[in-house]
């Protein structure tokens, strides 16, 4: 679910204003009769005090205004309630507990914001059986760009509801569906008005059951979506029927800059299909295929026209099975996307023992600012060509290498690299069997004040480390000055009590101005221990979570 919660923000610039509410208004006088007396067309009567409120034709100016003013100070009253505040042409409802007697009020506001650009009701349950009045006054906000419905359980009568009402937001350039499985099966029902010039640019269907039709009709209408920028159809383990249709209507969409296909029951042959629409999206900047385990074996023959994407900088392969002929095909590819900034081969277990090794040629890549290869099962020699390549990357941000026991008694490799990796934000060596030689050396590197931009850093699950290990690192970690997250937990099979080292980790975190997460689960604190974090906890006013023992 994390990898959906979206942060929502207005589009364009937001400018100081003394009132966001007020800004509606005077973004809308000259068309505020207007739209009140649409009002009395309409089949949904908004609630008692918006009938009152309502400017007839013979209202005078001033008393219509104040009415506005008085609708508009219950608008900022709704959403003081919900714990949200005003944002210029944005409604933001994600994730409020709205009840049935909210969205009655929400839809009841609707006609006072005709400049309304994105709405998001995202994640409320009691959205689904009611999207019906909402829809109904979606001519009421014809300028809306953004609508979001993530997760809020629509009925496949809130589907053909919101399928008629789309025509009546010309407007619209993303639509969020995610999470809602009655969209699937019904997916023309929705979409069947969009028509050719469309501006729609985003398009998110995460986990809504679509079914093998659903898929061959959005190939068809795929051309007509010629604005289209992002595609995520993540979750649909039934479209990888219909992948031939959706690639064909592929070829159409030269504007777009991300597809995500993770988790889409693709096969080997899958691989050979979305080759042949490749060399058509020049412009696509993510590729997420994750997830799709019988991909392996794809990529032996049907990879040359990931070369077609020049401008790609995310491409993410987790857990796809990969083959060692897989691994050596991408060896001949992967070096060449020179834009490449994010790489993600984990849980992949070729990877670690291909004699023609992909990660020695990663040197290629100087743009590259994210290397996940965790699990995948890195052989000594694989280490060392990782080793050695990893100097040359010198604009990395994140590296994981967690699950790769090879790393342990080994970290030495990696020490000219961890000295030059100044921008360095998170490191993961989580299950490496690392020993108390590399924790001191990590201490040694964080003392001389490299990694100093290191935000989080994850050294869980290495149980071998013993007291006078991490009471060396315990004395330096206070020089990690930006650190957010610490996690030295140990394994679930593992219960140990802590050293004299803990004092030394209360003393650094005093040091430790952005610190708020510390795992120290299954380690046991002694009495004595357990009242010098209370004291710690008492005395301090940040807030700081340590996760220790058994129990938080």
């Amino acid at each position: 679910m994390s990898q959906t919660r979206k942060n929502t923000s207005s589009e364009g610039e937001t400018k100081p204003q003394t009132s966001s509410v007020n800004k509606f208004l005077r973004g809308s006088k000259a068309e505020s009769r207007k739209e009140n007396n649409d009002l009395k067309t309409t089949d949904s009567q908004p609630s008692n005090w918006i009938q009152k409120t309502a400017p007839s034709e013979t209202a005078k100016p001033l008393s219509s205004e104040m009415e506005l003013r008085s609708s508009m100070e219950k608008y900022e009253q709704f959403l003081q309630k919900l714990g949200k505040k005003a944002v210029n042409k944005c409604l933001d409802l994600n994730n409020c507990g709205l009840t049935t007697a909210d969205m009655k009020e929400m839809v009841a506001l609707l006609p006072f914001l005709p400049d309304l650009e994105e709405l998001d009701i995202s994640w409320n349950d009691f959205v689904g059986g009611t999207l019906h009045s909402v829809t109904q006054q979606m001519h009421l906000v014809s300028k809306l760009k953004i609508l979001r419905l993530g997760s809020c359980r629509l009925t496949t009568d809130d589907v053909q509801a919101l399928g008629e009402a789309l025509e009546m937001i010309p407007e619209l350039e993303e639509l969020n569906l995610s999470w809602n499985s009655k969209v699937g099966g019904n997916l023309p029902l929705i979409l069947q008005k969009f028509q050719k010039g469309s501006k729609i640019q985003m398009l998110e269907l995460v986990d809504c059951t679509l079914t093998s039709e659903d898929g061959t009709f959005l190939g068809q209408l795929l051309p007509m979506l010629q604005s289209l920028e992002v595609l995520d159809l993540s979750i649909n383990r039934d479209i990888g029927g219909s992948l031939n249709s959706i690639a064909q209507g592929l070829k159409s969409t030269s504007n777009l800059k991300v597809l995500k296909l993770h988790s889409c029951g693709l096969s080997q042959k899958s691989v050979k299909v979305l080759d042949a629409a490749f060399r058509y999206l020049a412009e696509l900047r993510k590729l997420d295929l994750s997830c799709n385990k019988d991909l392996g074996g794809g990529f032996e023959d049907s990879s040359a026209q990931l070369v077609m994407l020049k401008q790609l900088q995310v491409l993410d392969l987790h857990q796809c099975s990969l083959t060692a002929d897989d691994v050596m095909s991408l060896t001949q590819v992967i070096p060449l996307l020179s834009n490449l900034q994010e790489l993600d081969l984990s849980a992949n277990k070729k990877i670690g023992s291909s004699s023609e090794n992909l990660l020695s040629r990663l040197r290629f890549l100087p743009a590259l600012k994210s290397l996940v290869v965790n699990n995948c099962a890195l052989e000594s020699e694989t280490f060392t060509a990782l080793a050695e390549t990893s100097v040359h990357l010198s604009a990395l941000e994140v590296f994981n290498l967690s699950w790769n026991k090879c790393v342990g008694g080994n970290l030495k490799l990696l020490l000219e690299t961890l000295k030059l990796y100044m921008s360095l934000r998170v490191l993961r060596l989580s299950s490496c069997s690392l020993v108390t030689e590399d924790v001191v050396l990590l201490a040694s590197v964080i003392q001389t004040g490299h990694l100093a931009k290191l935000r989080k850093l994850d050294l869980s699950y290495n149980d071998s480390i013993c007291d006078a290990g991490w009471t060396m690192f315990c004395q330096n970690v206070r020089f990690l000055k930006e650190l957010i997250e610490l996690d030295i937990s140990l394994r679930p099979s593992n219960f140990r009590d802590c050293g004299q080292w803990f004092r030394h980790l209360l003393c650094a975190v005093t040091k430790l101005p952005q610190i708020t997460e510390i795992g120290m689960k299954r380690w046991i604190l002694p009495a004595s221990q357990e009242e010098e974090l209370e004291c710690f906890d008492q005395d301090k006013k940040r807030s700081i979570h340590f996760d220790h023992g058994g129990f938080q």
